[in-house]
Parts: structure tokens; C-alpha cells; sequence
């Protein structure tokens, strides 16, 4: 059976979703920035009730994980994901996503098969990457500094 080879390539341009680059970058820019902006109002309101500017930080930052983790659970991240694309997935909130997702499609599998080994697919290899880039510039620090580089 031979294939028409311009049929295909109508075919592959008509099912090929088109991008529009700046109204995305515009998307990811307005969704990061909205993200930010929560962020930003939460760890003012935290440091208006008087916690001190570390510690408010550290709870903007569980608050902002948990909402993902909900709005993940909710089923409600993605949408802002496909909205916003890369302003979604790059804060913090993307991150929390990453791995509350896998555990929420793998929990039919098990608590030990399904979450306990799925739960780090795609957040996984950022935490063991991000841990050892961590440890080997520890390590050129210190070296540099008994060298008397640094």
C-alpha cells in the first residue's frame, strides 16, 4: 500500500498544533509574574503579623507548594499550565506539581507500588541533579579555599 506522500504532509500540517511564540510568552509571563505577585502579597502579609522576613519566606513558600498540591489534586494546575506554560512550571509551584501529579495518576497501583515509587518520575532526577551539582561545588569551594584561591 503506497502512501501519498502530499496527502501525508497535509495531513501532518493539519493535526500539527501552530504555536504563537509572543502571545505565549505573554501567557508565561503574566501567569510567573501572577504567581510571583501571590507570592509576594503573602510574604507581606506574613511579615505584617510580625514573623521575621526568614521565616515568612519559608511559609509563603509552603503555602504556595500546598495550593499547587491541591490545585493539582483539583485537577485545576493543569489548566494553568496549559495557559501559561513555562510561567506555570518554573516556579516553585511547577516543582510541587511535578511531583504531586505522579502520586495522584499512580495511587490505584498502591501506597508502596503506585505512590511510594512513582511519586519522584519527573521531580526525581531535579532533586538527585540539584543535590549533587550542590555537593560538587561544595567541594570546589572548599578545595579553592584551602588552596587560598577563594
Amino acid at each position: 500500500m503506497e502512501i501519498d506522500k502530499k496527502a501525508y504532509g497535509k495531513y501532518v500540517d493539519k493535526i500539527t498544533p501552530k504555536h504563537n511564540l509572543p502571545l505565549n510568552m505573554v501567557r508565561a509571563f503574566l501567569t510567573g509574574g501572577s504567581i510571583c505577585t501571590v507570592g509576594q502579597i503573602l510574604l507581606n502579609a506574613f511579615q505584617a503579623q510580625g514573623i521575621e522576613e526568614e521565616a515568612a519566606g519559608i511559609w509563603t513558600l509552603l503555602v504556595l507548594i500546598a495550593a499547587s498540591a491541591v490545585l493539582t489534586g483539583l485537577n485545576l494546575y493543569h489548566k494553568l499550565v496549559e495557559f501559561g506554560g513555562a510561567g506555570a512550571l518554573v516556579p516553585i509551584t511547577g516543582f510541587a506539581n511535578s511531583v504531586a501529579a505522579p502520586a495522584i495518576e499512580y495511587k490505584a497501583e498502591g501506597q508502596v507500588f503506585g505512590i511510594g515509587c512513582k511519586i519522584f518520575t519527573i521531580a526525581g532526577p531535579v532533586i538527585l541533579y540539584g543535590l549533587f551539582s550542590s555537593w560538587l561545588l561544595g567541594v570546589i569551594f572548599w578545595i579553592g579555599k584551602m588552596a587560598g584561591i577563594l
